[in-house]
């Protein structure tokens, strides 16, 4: 896939995710040798194991009921879950909400090649399965995550090609998935041209120009865990973590909300003066890029193609309300 590479790989949830928008996996991935693995190497946590999730990077056992095994299904995904291992247990004490911190890590064993992790288990749902309106409940509790999140990162803070990036370096990406013939279906030649001017829009938005803070980096719905009131309930996912431009994380307002939520989320991001005019025009300008690169990559059918389809709906949405 060329840029941006929706994933799934932290979905803990009652959910199972099938992964039909995935790639194909570098290496097979069951609970038959999770469950070796953990016996051989954290006997104390042994348990029943059960695939819930098979996603981008990583497939996701559940493990008895307080667990879940984190397995790379995929080298990338491997050098992904380096960072989590490396960062979460730093980050996770000043973050609002729950992430999933891994409790014990594991090494490649019976022919399975990878680093694994083993981590909590959080009931919930995952944002992508419930409607936008009902996540507004959730929008003030993931703004302060994302304030929380947003301090200056170290200098060796991971690095990544993709988020947290000045905006103009989407620019050729962005304006290739815009003419694709993906788009040409999902939008109508006068929608197409909205959204190119918007992204126009926020190239011409002051660069970021502060010191680089810690970035999600994939912080799109199907990477939020909901309770039963709907209530963040943890924040999953954090191979793509890294530093950068915090606009990168604050396009979740469209990626994840619908215009309530979105302005729910935009009053507690504002209060804490962690974000510009500028800024929240970068932001838009990222919810454009990852939207495009999500319907251009995978169609609007599976869950994170219909998460990019509607966020340059809500872009829409917007730009037609500052028109009047």
């Amino acid at each position: 896939m060329v840029g941006w590479r929706p994933r799934y790989g932290g979905a803990m949830s009652r959910e199972v995710h099938d992964g039909t928008d995935a790639p194909p996996a570098d290496v097979h991935v069951d609970a038959e040798l999770v469950r070796r693995l953990v016996e051989a190497q954290h006997p104390d946590l042994a348990g029943r194991v059960e695939l819930v999730a098979s996603g981008w990077d990583n497939a996701i056992l559940r493990l008895g009921s307080r667990h879940a095994v984190r397995m790379p299904r995929r080298a990338l995904g491997a050098q992904l879950a380096a960072g989590e291992q490396r960062w979460l247990p730093e980050l996770a004490p000043r973050l609002p909400v729950a992430i999933p911190v891994p409790v014990r890590t594991g090494a490649p064993a019976f022919g399975y090649p990878y680093p694994w992790s083993i981590v909590p288990w959080f009931d919930g749902a995952d944002a992508a399965s419930v409607d936008r309106a009902s996540r507004a409940a959730a929008a003030a509790a993931l703004a302060g995550f994302v304030v929380a999140l947003g301090d200056p990162a170290p200098a060796e803070a991971p690095e990544n090609r993709f988020p947290g990036i000045p905006l103009a370096e989407r620019d050729a990406l962005t304006r290739e998935g815009l003419a694709s013939a993906a788009l040409a279906e999902a939008f109508a030649p006068a929608d197409r041209a909205d959204l190119v001017a918007a992204w126009d829009a926020a190239l011409r938005a002051p660069a970021y120009d502060g010191s680089p803070v810690w970035v999600h980096g994939d912080l799109h719905p199907a990477n939020l865990l909901l309770d039963e009131r709907a209530a963040l309930a943890a924040v999953l996912d954090f191979g793509d973590l890294t530093s950068g431009d915090s606009a990168t994380d604050l396009a979740t307002a469209w990626l994840t909300f619908d215009h309530v939520g979105r302005a729910a989320f935009r009053a507690t991001v504002d209060a804490s003066g962690r974000a510009d005019a500028a800024t929240w025009t970068r932001a838009r300008g990222w919810a454009i890029a990852l939207g495009v690169a999500m319907v251009s990559s995978v169609g609007v059918q599976g869950r994170i193609g219909r998460t990019g389809f509607e966020a340059l709906r809500e872009v829409l949405a917007d730009a037609a309300l500052e028109r009047g």
